[in-house]
């Protein structure tokens, strides 16, 4: 027929369009994902805070020393500097005193006929600067930190060691 216009019809999709959103299977991968980085970036946490606190107590070790061989220095007569591993303690010049954390294992080397008592090590600071020489070595799991002390200078060397 001339003049009328055919209608097209199309039909109805037969599924409904998705309203905008996130199933509950998605919802659970986006908790795991977060929990996954959680784990991990808690363990690498954790992680650097042990070393922070092995460098930390090594740091205030090292302090210590060369604030004893100072006061050898400037008060013109032997300073000694004691420590006790296994207790983890020790004793500066001038009254000073401390521990250092449980979580560390300590080891000292030093001049035999220096040592104080079993179980206790000591460095002597003279006047002139030089010292009796050791050696201490804080260690975290495979973490080493290790501190000199040299037996002609006196100098108090700290860092990083490498596991033997």
């Amino acid at each position: 027929m001339p003049g009328l216009s055919r209608l097209h019809l199309q039909p109805m999709p037969a599924c409904h369009p998705r309203v905008g959103g996130m199933s509950l299977l998605e919802m659970l991968l986006v908790i795991a994902l977060i929990a996954l980085v959680g784990l991990v970036t808690g363990g690498m946490f954790a992680r650097g805070m042990s070393g922070a606190q092995l460098r930390n107590a090594g740091k205030e070790l090292a302090s210590q020393l060369r604030l004893t061989r100072a006061e050898a220095i400037a008060r013109g007569s032997v300073q000694r500097f004691v420590i006790e591993p296994r207790a983890r303690r020790w004793e500066g010049a001038g009254g000073r005193s401390g521990s250092l954390p449980e979580s560390l294992q300590v080891s000292f080397e030093g001049a035999a006929q220096l040592q104080p008592g079993a179980g206790r090590g000591a460095i002597e600071f003279h006047p002139d600067g030089g010292s009796s020489g050791g050696r201490i070595v804080l260690k975290r799991g495979d973490a080493r930190w290790r501190i000199d002390v040299g037996w002609l200078t006196g100098e108090v060397r700290s860092a990083p060691d490498a596991p033997p």
